[in-house]
């Protein structure tokens, strides 16, 4: 699947696994359109490895998506290497997320990602080839505390890629979906950034949610060593690559654990799992 003629697309391009990833595929000679909304590290970008073309988008607004889809319905060469990877997150519970907010979750995380393949689909089976990929997440299978708006997107965008993956396969089109785990890059700055101070917000019901949860989190990640961008990075390319690709690859910190029992529990024994993973069995608020 290696062609070098062909047209890669990279969303949320400017940084981390996106920006990882265009270099990749730039380096194995694909011709990238690297999309996202700061055009200075784009250019940048660009001008630091052959075979990028930045576009600058922002995901959150629907009028620019749909604008971008345009443009990427009339290109003369059509995507068929497509990196669904622009989102973000905010912590809280569902109480103290506002409505608006999860709406620009979901606008960014499902609805942009589904407008863009949308775009590209048509040249796609017209060459009866393409890659899809999917940035999911391992909370595409389960939740953290305090992270329900935030996985449901990633629900969301497992249904889509799992549906994808029967519709097109007449068509010879792979759909893949990446599971990370913990992984060092801006996406932890920009939630906790977004969050704001959720303990000075939030009704006093919830603090000792957020306190014994947090302090729990607190424990789990003062263990761990966070690799970076590149671990996933390379399992993109790999998938991208592959003569067969699987469905699914999963890497990095979490994941194996968190995963693992996920698959093996019945739905109430992995929710005692997490109650105990998090010390709040016990708790009464």
């Amino acid at each position: 699947m290696g062609d070098p003629k062909q047209t890669a697309l990279v969303t949320g391009a400017s940084s981390g696994i996106g920006r990882e990833t265009t270099m990749r595929l730039a380096g194995k000679g694909f011709q990238v359109i690297a999309a996202a909304r700061r055009m200075d590290r784009l250019n940048e970008l660009a001008d630091q490895h052959e075979g990028i073309t930045p576009k600058q988008v922002d995901l959150s607004q629907p009028d620019d998506t749909q604008a971008f889809c345009d443009y990427l319905s009339k290109l003369p060469q059509p995507v068929s290497i497509l990196i669904n990877n622009a989102g973000f997150s905010m912590r809280g519970t569902l109480e103290d997320v506002p409505m608006e907010a999860a709406k620009q979750l979901f606008e960014v995380n499902l609805f942009a990602l589904m407008g863009v393949t949308q775009a590209c689909l048509p040249g796609m089976r017209s060459l009866r080839k393409g890659t899809i990929v999917n940035l999911s997440s391992i909370v595409g299978k389960f939740p953290f505390p305090g992270s329900g708006v935030y996985a449901a997107t990633k629900y969301a965008v497992e249904g889509i890629t799992d549906s994808l993956r029967i519709d097109l396969a007449p068509f010879g089109i792979r759909v893949v979906a990446i599971r990370p785990g913990a992984i060092a890059t801006e996406f932890n700055e920009v939630a906790a950034k977004l969050t704001g101070d959720l303990m000075a917000k939030t009704d006093a019901d919830y603090k000792p949610l957020y306190q014994t949860a947090g302090a729990a989190t607190g424990k789990i990640f003062a263990e761990l060593s966070l690799p970076g961008p590149d671990l996933i990075a390379d399992l993109i390319l790999e998938a991208v690559l592959s003569d067969a690709p699987r469905a699914v690859y999963s890497a990095g910190p979490l994941s194996e654990e968190f995963l693992t029992k996920r698959a093996n529990l019945d739905d109430d024994a992995f929710h005692r799992f997490m109650l105990d993973k998090f010390d709040l069995a016990g708790l009464q608020a």
